[in-house]
């Protein structure tokens, strides 16, 4: 999106004339914030400022006035939309606060609606390697943004404990600083609880807006789609929401093209993860057609999550995602396991033991062809070249042992 705010500005600067332009995209986690323009502004625009903008304009509305942009009160114009439910916005600094008429006013929110429409078509189609570093960027920024309100707010409980010091003169005034502290302490959390809002979407908002994705698929077609929301208030970082859309709308897509397909069922379920499902009535042939699945597994083990497709012929398909909520956790194996998901480990633990196809199935609850599919990842990940040297592999690497078959 870097370049996005340039040419923004650029294009729209004969028609409204401002000294910085900012570019606010909530469900980008990794750079949220983008400004462009006069430095002595644009360099000192920050995402909380404009993430308090957003929370008090009309979603839709061209909001004209003066608002705190870049460390003090200038003139803007602003306009919010609802880009794929995860909430855009552009600011505006101008010179003047004299209102624009309505031939500017109907451009801009042409312009902006075109804009925040292809951001969010970019946020959605990023690289898998694009959306791991999102993730992480995200958590650094929570925890740097958690530093600094401790440090802000230490100063500040410091700054009161000094003025209510009983040995300070003029009463007044040392009621005055304590309110305005008091205020800024007040502000400081505020503004750090909508930072950490900025990487998030409410779970039933992130399952609606799929909902209306999917319904134009289906509009004309003799396939029902059966949906079953998380039912939780719960937050989903927007990198996991975008994913789990991008895997129930890919599933969806490929399971149409199949014929005899009468209902598709698809349901998130919500709790230390997001869990995907996505069942169809058709021939139960999908696995044998893999790699039209392989870039939405992709998409779930960027986020250190895991896809599996079982199909059973004669019965249907039934597509499967885990996506982890936070960052990667520590203690995950190095060296040449590396690369393989939770349950891609788990069938090399079994390849390992000896264990054939069928035993894994049964071990894991899953069918054949599943670990099938399972068992080519594996080799094509570890450069083996046969299930036992697979197994030498893990061994070697310290995980499992055989047993008899």
């Amino acid at each position: 999106m870097d370049d996005l705010t340039p040419q923004l500005s650029a294009a729209l600067a004969p028609v409204v004339p401002h000294r910085a332009a900012a570019v606010l995209a909530g469900a980008c986690a990794r750079s949220p914030m983008l400004a462009h323009g006069d430095a002595d502004v644009a360099g000192r625009i920050t995402t909380g400022e404009l993430a308090q903008l957003a929370a008090t304009i009309p979603v839709g509305d061209v909001w004209q006035g003066s608002a705190p942009v870049g460390g003090e009160r200038r003139p803007v114009i602003a306009i919010a939309a609802v880009a794929g439910g995860n909430g855009s916005l552009l600011v505006l600094v101008r010179e003047s606060a004299a209102p624009l008429d309505d031939t500017a006013l109907r451009i801009l929110k042409g312009v902006w609606a075109l804009v925040a429409a292809t951001l969010d078509q970019r946020l959605e189609d990023a690289e898998p390697v694009d959306l791991a570093a999102s993730r992480h960027a995200a958590s650094e920024r929570a925890r740097v943004t958690a530093e600094l309100a401790d440090a802000h707010g230490a100063a500040l409980s410091a700054l009161l404990g000094t003025l209510r010091a009983r040995d300070l003169d003029d009463g007044a005034a040392r009621r005055a600083a304590t309110d305005l502290a008091a205020s800024a302490l007040v502000e400081l959390r505020a503004t750090g609880e909508r930072e950490r809002e900025l990487s998030d979407e409410p779970a039933e908002q992130a399952f609606a807006l799929l909902r209306d994705e999917l319904r134009p698929l289906v509009r004309y077609g003799s396939t029902e789609i059966e949906l079953a929301g998380p039912g939780s208030d719960g937050r989903l970082p927007s990198t996991v929401a975008q994913a789990g859309r991008a895997i129930v709308r890919g599933a969806v897509l490929t399971m149409l093209e199949q014929e005899g397909v009468r209902r598709i069922r698809v349901g998130w379920e919500l709790g230390e993860e997001l869990r995907v499902s996505v069942r169809d009535d058709g021939p139960g042939e999908l696995a044998r057609q893999g790699l039209a699945m392989h870039g939405l597994a992709d998409r779930a083990r960027a986020l250190d999550g895991d896809l599996e497709i079982d199909s059973v012929p004669g019965w249907g398909t039934h597509v499967q995602a885990r996506l982890p909520l936070g960052p990667a956790l520590p203690g995950r194996p190095a060296g040449p396991l590396a690369a393989l998901n939770p349950r891609e480990l788990e069938v090399l633990e079994h390849l390992a033991r000896g264990r054939r196809n069928r035993q894994i199935a049964g071990e894991l609850s899953i069918s054949e062809n599943t670990v099938k599919f399972h068992v080519a990842n594996v080799l094509s990940k570890l450069g083996a070249g046969s299930r036992g040297e697979a197994g030498a592999i893990a061994r070697d690497a310290g995980l499992g042992a055989p047993t008899p078959a």
